[in-house]
């Protein structure tokens, strides 16, 4: 996959989180929102990697095939302006906080409409929204 192919991954992500609340289908968008901001982050992550690099140490790679977004974040070499950004819009740190309780095991959750909502809206928000946040990186 390439930088493009997460970026239309994560709108087709986002649209079925976005299906699934309609629906209240709540445990399966509150699954689907983590996903959404994993592949916004792989595509960052593939926008600093050049064609014909030499594969990257074993560390590195485990690093970026990864569902936890922390480690993505710093995969995509985003961890530091993100903190930097979260100090001046109290906004962001809140859905930061919100999206960072999301994990691969979430999908055996069970999830009520608040949670799905809840992290919904910190991953769309078009201000502060975590999405709206690394797409301007991508």
């Amino acid at each position: 996959m390439n930088r493009g192919d997460f970026q239309k991954l994560t709108q087709e992500r986002l649209r079925d989180a976005e299906a699934l609340l309609q629906t209240q289908r709540y445990s399966g968008a509150y699954y689907l929102c983590g996903y959404v901001i994993e592949c916004a982050l792989k595509a960052c992550i593939a926008k600093r990697t050049q064609r014909f690099d030499f594969p990257l140490e074993r560390r590195a790679i485990d690093a970026i095939y990864t569902h936890d977004l922390t480690t993505l974040f710093k995969s995509a070499g985003l961890e530091k302006a993100r903190d930097e950004d979260m100090k001046n819009d109290e906004e962001l740190k809140v859905y930061w906080a919100v999206l960072k309780q999301w994990t691969e095991a979430s999908r055996y959750g069970l999830y009520d409409q608040k949670r799905a909502q809840d992290i919904y809206q910190a991953i769309t928000d078009e201000k502060h929204g975590v999405l709206q946040w690394i797409s301007r990186r991508w």
